[in-house]
């Protein structure tokens, strides 16, 4: 079988291919591995691959003397990894400033550059995509019988059973939405994906992204303190506490590093969602901290699909991550955004998921059916508590688990499985 007939479909995909009809050009960041080039491929006609072996010396020079011979070809054509000759950035800004016509570039970026490297930031020329790993719907883990899309629709009754046992998911979380694990079909190579992964970045990632050399000890240490803390608002002296007996670091120097994790996309925290409410109690506006994937947390700690099983606290922080995760995905296709919400007064809900249009839906993330009243109570007490004469009454209520059944509560909130989610 080929390489071309294992693809599976993204989200991504869809995104591309619309962008292409409405803009000139179009940069995709994210995660090294999270299927940026691949999906950029099916939609280019020509390619450049600035960190091809046989090639890369030549693409450097012919960058430094004659950029414009580099963005030639058919249209539209694929920069893979530009950043390495930042001058094709100012060379298609000007490019297409001279055309009138959408759908000439695909950029795609694992680091983001430097301030300074580009003459020009490419507003108004060159659109952003975010891309992520896959969600459990694109790699036909969840069923995708309840849309996300469609609970922001209308006001409707669901009905649907997941598949997805508590050993599924724990193998879910350990393995990550890479592309490469996802296709692999032996479990213990599949795992391996993260764990190399993480080396990468502790022994050579985090440095090459700015030049600057970041003791490895130090870098293991702060992501193992994350991923103990996912799902979790986490101070920088929180953090810093952790560290005290490792590789000490101090909160500038670890804010650096969290830097540096975000430039290459491996941290990317939950803001927190501010909306005016009757209450006079003060929302927290400290972000929850996430890794772009599970899998990650869960190799820094040294665990597996049977560690997450004998330690499941941490499977229930980590679970949030995932549900954070996929919300983020399909929220992303809808014009949507994901925050969290808590104030002084220990009302919480675990994802906001807000439109550009002020529609908002409230999830709470509960791992068993034990727990599931009690995220009920909050999404109620939530809806009771914002200002609806300054907010939208809420689209949706849901609690978003590892249960088996998904159905609307007598209350009106949803049940809804992440084996039963989708876009």
């Amino acid at each position: 079988m080929s390489i071309k007939n294992k693809y599976l479909p993204r989200h991504a995909d869809w995104v591309l291919k619309d962008m292409l009809k409405t803009f000139k050009a179009v940069y995709i960041t994210g995660p090294k591995w999270c299927g940026k080039t691949t999906t950029a491929e099916r939609q280019a006609k020509s390619y450049l691959y600035m960190q091809d072996v046989n090639q890369r010396e030549n693409y450097l020079k012919t960058a430094d003397v004659l950029p414009s011979f580099l963005l030639k070809g058919s249209k539209p054509r694929l920069l893979d990894e530009w950043q390495d000759a930042p001058v094709l950035w100012d060379g298609v800004r000007c490019l297409v400033d001279q055309r009138h016509t959408p759908g000439h570039y695909i950029l795609t970026g694992s680091v983001t550059v430097k301030n300074g490297l580009t003459a020009h930031s490419g507003t108004g020329r060159i659109t952003r995509m975010c891309m992520r790993t896959m969600s459990l719907f694109e790699s036909k883990e969840s069923n995708g019988e309840v849309s996300l899309k469609s609970l922001f629709k209308s006001d409707q009754d669901i009905e649907s059973i997941s598949e997805l046992t508590i050993l599924n998911l724990a193998f879910s979380v350990s393995r990550g939405g890479w592309p490469a694990a996802v296709a692999e079909k032996t479990k213990g190579r599949a795992l391996r994906f993260a764990y190399n992964y993480v080396e990468d970045i502790i022994k050579t990632e985090i440095s090459k992204v700015d030049d600057v050399q970041r003791p490895p000890n130090a870098v293991r240490d702060l992501m193992r303190s994350i991923a103990h803390n996912v799902s979790r608002q986490v101070t920088l002296s929180t953090l810093c506490k952790d560290l005290e007996k490792g590789e000490h670091l101090d909160q500038s120097t670890i804010q650096d590093y969290l830097n540096a994790l975000s430039k290459i996309f491996i941290v990317e925290d939950l803001r927190s969602w501010n909306p005016t409410t009757r209450s006079k109690a003060t929302s927290s506006r400290e972000p929850i901290r996430h890794f772009t994937d599970p899998s990650l947390a869960v190799a820094i700690l040294g665990l597996n699909t049977n560690g997450l099983l004998k330690d499941f606290i941490t499977f229930d922080f980590l679970f949030k991550s995932l549900c954070v995760r996929d919300l983020r995905i399909y929220s992303s296709l809808i014009d949507g955004e994901v925050f969290h919400y808590r104030d002084e007064n220990g009302l919480e809900v675990d994802a906001i998921v807000q439109l550009r249009d002020g529609r908002w839906g409230g999830v709470a993330i509960k791992m068993g059916s034990a727990e599931i009243d009690k995220g009920a109570a909050n999404l109620i007490k939530l809806k009771d508590t914002v200002d609806l004469d300054k907010l939208k009454t809420p689209s949706f209520l849901m609690v978003l688990t590892a249960t088996k059944y998904a159905y609307r509560r007598n209350d009106g909130v949803y049940v809804v499985p992440i084996g039963c989610l989708r876009d």
